[in-house]
């Protein structure tokens, strides 16, 4: 059920990127729900477009194949109403859809260390990019890639290991800030107003 009293307006979809296990749809739920917007999970659209798996897109068509359906996917999301968006691990680094987010929304980078990561992302053999190896060395290749294109993202979150609740409040708290700076709407005193645009 959608929150009938929300915090604060959410003036553009915000999108939610980081790697896999930052928490971007457990927590996009929960920010969509308080916010009184729709929640939508880019990888699950992507699966219901092509008709298979994630992983059965991987292994029949190749990554680049995927890429560009996630393209196109996460561009007709942005054309849609405002919604918190959650996406892929390597969404944001395609430039044109990096574009496409600079354009039509805000974007949240959830930043979470390589232990946070290894502990949520364990159990979890469906993530085709976990399966080329060990999934430390894995990680730890893809911070180094992609941790610097994730800066480029309108604001910075850290997602630690806390409740989802907990995280939450932490992103709300963030986005009060940036709604308070751009003029979006009056939000009452649990975001407090502040000039900081990135929760440590």
């Amino acid at each position: 059920m959608l929150n009938p009293q929300p915090p604060f307006r959410l003036g553009r979809t915000l999108v939610l990127v980081g790697l896999m296990g930052a928490g971007k749809t457990s927590i996009g739920k929960r920010v969509a729900q308080r916010l009184g917007v729709p929640f939508t999970d880019a990888d699950s659209e992507i699966e219901a477009a092509a008709n298979m798996t994630i992983a059965e897109i991987f292994a029949r068509d190749g990554e680049a194949a995927f890429r560009a359906g996630e393209r196109r996917v996460i561009a007709r999301l942005l054309d849609g109403p405002i919604h918190v968006l959650a996406t892929g691990g390597g969404a944001f680094m395609d430039p044109a859809t990096r574009g496409r987010v600079r354009e039509r929304a805000l974007s949240v980078w959830l930043r979470a260390d390589i232990e946070v990561l290894l502990a949520r992302v364990a159990k979890r053999r469906h993530r085709p990019l976990l399966n080329q190896g060990d999934p430390r060395e894995v990680l730890e290749r893809l911070m180094t890639i992609r941790h610097p294109i994730y800066a480029e993202a309108d604001l910075t979150v850290d997602s630690l290991a806390a409740p989802a609740e907990a995280m939450v409040e932490r992103v709300l708290a963030l986005l009060a800030t940036w709604a308070d700076a751009n003029g979006i709407v009056d939000h009452p005193p649990e975001y407090p107003r502040s000039a900081i645009h990135e929760v440590a």
